[in-house]
């Protein structure tokens, strides 16, 4: 289906489909976004490569994060614990919690993230350019 501005009909991408954004030994897959949510939320997927880490520690001031397990074990840390998130596997951090994910096995790992109320893919193009510039 063709992506339109503030469009909130029926969305439908089949696997691997979205918006790509490389970042370093991270791919961002955004499956939907403020444009098709009229901005209640944003939906993508997180793919970590083996042995990799995360954005770092951060939090987000006004949105929730939700993540769902969708392959391997992604690492994921909330305020001081790491917990171990596996395909099934459902988190929710609320605003204003610090968080990073990794992935610390042999294995590629993913997330499906909701982030609420939308608009974090306004960031990806800035947060592609630093992971271009800081490649180790």
């Amino acid at each position: 289906m063709e992506h339109k501005q503030n469009d909130t009909s029926v969305l439908f991408l089949k696997k691997k489909e979205g918006r790509v954004y490389p970042c370093g030994s991270m791919t961002a897959i955004f499956k939907a976004d403020e444009n098709e949510t009229a901005n209640n939320y944003s939906i993508s997927e997180w793919w970590l490569e083996p042995y990799s880490t995360g954005p770092g520690a951060h939090q987000h001031e006004a949105n929730d994060e939700v993540f769902f397990g969708i392959s391997g074990v992604t690492s994921v840390l909330v305020g001081e614990t790491w917990i171990d998130v596996e395909p099934g596997d459902f988190l929710r951090i609320p605003a204003k919690t610090q968080h990073d994910f990794a992935n610390n096995t042999s294995e590629k790992s993913a997330v499906l993230n909701f982030f609420i109320p939308g608009g974090f893919e306004r960031n990806m193009p800035a947060i592609v350019k630093w992971f271009e510039s800081n490649q180790p």
